[in-house]
């Protein structure tokens, strides 16, 4: 394969850097989607108890998809992150004190919109000792206590490389464990400074021998990439193990976010879901709209670690919580 982009051409600027001269292409202009009926419901839940979603907060292009699958993701932790990565929106400060009583209540929220699969995020937690991870084990729990039908993805950050950390969240036997990797080597330094490429791979390699959830991360294209450095990291992450894999393209939110340096084509997508197959992944979802979370049900299902519950149009039955099983 090889590269799109001009040699010379990365610009990795942080801030004041523009926007490439280009208009929007098509395939990434979404279509308007008609409400369906579990899509109505949660929304109108929602605002009768004043909650609220990552799904809606970032402007996600599939809500509407992934909630009339019953399915959507909550942020945790706070609004504050410690770490600051050029293409993430999320401000970075000195968070607020640690809410122990955060897990209930998005627990109670997963209940009240009668989810069949909830993922859980959070920020980067570098000021607390155990760096949120009972955050993210608690969650879990509380969610698998009230709803024992419904599906858990917990999307973490590296925990500052502490296995002890990553081991506790594992105990709480989350369906799907996530750890984005984001961008291929040569860019990783700039574009996550704050984590490091092998030690994400480690992690990654971990949660796979250590515990029965399905092994996830993401790759975000378009910000100066080539196809040989993607499928260099599609194969590092396929080594270690992971088994879920999406692809999706970068979108730049302000002037003072990493530089958007193309849109890629959607067949570059194809080749890369294609070359995902090759490499043994169990599921790989790549597309210019995908994101992490994007039909984290139906990537569950796919790599064996989750059912759908059975009334698939409602709320879901009162049944036992399916295991995760090995596929591998």
């Amino acid at each position: 394969m090889t590269s799109l982009i001009p040699e010379g051409a990365t610009r990795l600027t942080v801030v004041g850097a523009p926007q490439i001269a280009q208009r929007k292409p098509a395939w990434l202009k979404q279509q308007g989607k008609i409400a369906g009926p579990n899509y109505r419901d949660i929304k109108s839940t929602m605002r009768g108890l004043d909650l609220h979603t990552v799904c809606e907060e970032a402007g996600c292009p599939n809500i509407h998809e992934c909630w009339e699958d019953r399915e959507a993701t909550f942020l945790i932790g706070g609004e504050d992150c410690t770490r600051r990565c050029g293409f993430c929106q999320i401000a970075t400060g000195r968070p607020k004190a640690y809410d122990r009583d955060e897990p209930r209540r998005v627990a109670e929220a997963v209940e009240a919109m009668g989810l069949h699969f909830a993922v859980v995020t959070g920020v980067a937690r570098d000021d607390l000792a155990d760096k949120a991870a009972w955050l993210y084990a608690e969650t879990c729990r509380q969610i698998h206590a009230r709803l024992p039908h419904c599906g858990v993805e917990l999307l973490i950050d590296d925990f500052g490389a502490d296995p002890r950390l990553l081991r506790l969240v594992l105990d709480a036997e989350p369906e799907v464990l996530a750890h984005n990797l984001e961008t291929v080597r040569r860019l990783f330094r700039h574009v996550r400074p704050a984590f490091d490429y092998d030690g994400s791979l480690e992690l990654l390699e971990r949660a796979r021998r250590w515990g029965r959830a399905a092994v996830k991360s993401n790759l975000m294209l378009g910000l100066g990439e080539t196809e040989d450095e993607v499928c260099e990291s599609m194969r590092d992450l396929a080594e270690v193990g992971c088994q879920i894999l999406t692809v999706g393209q970068y979108l730049q939110p302000t002037h003072k976010h990493l530089a958007l340096q193309r849109y890629v084509e959607p067949d570059e997508f194809t080749r890369y879901a294609r070359y995902g197959r090759q490499l043994g992944f169990d599921h790989v979802e790549a597309g210019p709209l995908v994101r992490s979370s994007f039909r984290a049900g139906r990537q569950a299902i796919n790599a064996g670690a989750w059912e759908r519950p059975k009334a698939v149009g409602g709320r879901g039955p009162d049944q036992e919580r399916p295991k995760a099983v090995g596929v591998r």
